[in-house]
């Protein structure tokens, strides 16, 4: 069995599940998603079974594959472990960043990411993980690393909708964290970052409510490719 065509139709399945073309809690018909990603059923087999370990899909023996339900309750303990996580690589990344590797951090990934006007929300939420994977980065844990990634996964479609309606408030966050991390005041950094990332319950159904919303409607897959327009005056 080739490696890279395993590797390459865990990327294909990994976007439709990221992006819930496959909808929340469908059963996938492994028959036919070979036939249209032109697979045989065994690498096909082990690119699902990676996902079911990243939690992005869920298999039921005796039942087959389901793309992961889009619950608030699960979300919302997701951002909990979100800010959990990213309250301790702010806090490490104050105390063990080097002077270079945070002038590195704003230089890049920060300044990279303030501009949003004619970006679309997809390439914003991107420049958004960038950033905050740079910070986890900072704190030399690469085990923080790798949970932040996993985590961003399975809430990127929530990000979405969020950032639609929130993106200047995040680049004015982002900014004070930046700030909080060059002055090296760890419980600044640690306060700024708990606000960037805190949500409620009440947020969070909100959002899921909008997300199945765009998941059904005609043209979903388009919906967060828009530019982003300056606001009116």
């Amino acid at each position: 069995m080739s490696e890279g065509r395993v590797e390459a139709l865990y990327g294909k399945l990994k976007d439709l599940t990221v992006d819930f073309r496959i909808r929340p809690g469908e059963r996938i018909n492994e028959v036919a998603l070979a036939r249209e990603l032109d697979a045989s059923r065994t690498p096909l087999r082990e690119a699902l079974n990676r996902l079911v370990a990243e939690q992005l899909i869920a298999f039921q023996p005796g039942r087959g594959f389901f793309c992961r339900p889009l619950e608030p309750e699960a979300i919302y303990e997701l951002y909990e472990m979100r800010e959990i996580i990213e309250e301790a690589a702010v806090q490490l990344a104050c105390e063990r960043g080097s002077d270079a590797d945070i002038g590195a951090l704003k230089k890049g990934l920060y300044a990279n990411g303030l501009t949003y006007i004619g970006k679309t929300v997809r390439e914003v939420t991107a420049f958004d993980e960038a950033f905050h994977i740079g910070i986890a980065q900072l704190s030399g844990n690469n085990e923080l690393v790798r949970q932040l990634s996993q985590i961003n996964e399975r809430i990127r479609y929530i990000r979405w909708v969020d950032m639609s309606a929130r993106v200047k408030e995040t680049k004015g966050e982002h900014k004070e964290i930046m700030a909080a991390i060059e002055a090296r005041d760890a419980d600044r950094a640690v306060r700024v970052m708990r606000l960037h990332i805190e949500k409620r319950m009440d947020q969070i159904v909100a959002a899921v409510k909008e997300g199945y919303s765009n998941i059904y409607m005609p043209g979903a897959d388009e919906l967060f490719d828009r530019p982003i327009e300056a606001a009116e005056a």
